[in-house]
């Protein structure tokens, strides 16, 4: 499944992108994902944990940076996984792309994801509002630590906690609602004439 997402961070182009250099540093803005090995030649272990309700998924698996583009500002990612304790694959290629933007720096997010056991139990929508969440936390994370470092404030970049379950659960809740209005509602719109 191809999910896209995008945000805008308060920063140049450039700064954004060399924090990129820093996968570690990166990957600990995403809530639940904590790189734990240096494997060298672009790669790393790591682990992801998401807690929704009562169901806790982690995942943990290899990623490998395959295109790091800096003329276009694209870097590949190909990263594949099982879950801890379960018989849940998951695999995704990720590509994420900066671009110059009025007051900053804008990021694409595009994820292709193949999910297997319990994770693909939640259907696309689920799963497309969850990551939208996520994105979300990301991007602010992103952004108060590029503001931390520029600052030249200590960012903390271990001990990864598992993103929570309640205030994901209840913001791809309200996504979804808002969806189904929308979706409920169309038929009833005023069309200009």
């Amino acid at each position: 499944m191809l999910i896209k997402n995008d945000f805008v961070v308060a920063a140049p182009v450039e700064t954004v992108w060399k924090y990129f250099d820093d996968i570690p540093t990166v990957a600990a803005c995403l809530p639940g994902a904590e790189i734990t090995d240096n494997l060298g030649d672009n790669r790393y272990k790591g682990r992801v944990a998401v807690r929704m309700g009562p169901v806790k998924l982690r995942f943990g698996g290899i990623a490998n940076i395959v295109e790091r583009n800096d003329s276009a500002k694209r870097m590949r990612v190909q990263a594949s996984g099982s879950e801890e304790g379960g018989k849940g694959q998951a695999e995704m290629n990720l590509t994420a792309s900066l671009s110059g933007t009025g007051g900053g720096t804008r990021v694409l997010v595009e994820q292709d994801l193949l999910l297997s056991g319990a994770a693909a139990q939640y259907g696309r929508g689920m799963i497309s509002d969850v990551t939208s969440v996520l994105m979300n936390q990301f991007a602010s994370n992103l952004q108060s630590r590029i503001g931390a470092a520029e600052r030249g404030e200590a960012v903390r970049t271990s001990g990864a906690r598992s993103a929570s379950g309640l205030s994901i659960g209840f913001s791809a809740m309200m996504l979804a609602l808002k969806r189904a209005f929308r979706r409920f509602f169309a038929p009833y719109q005023p069309t200009a004439r």
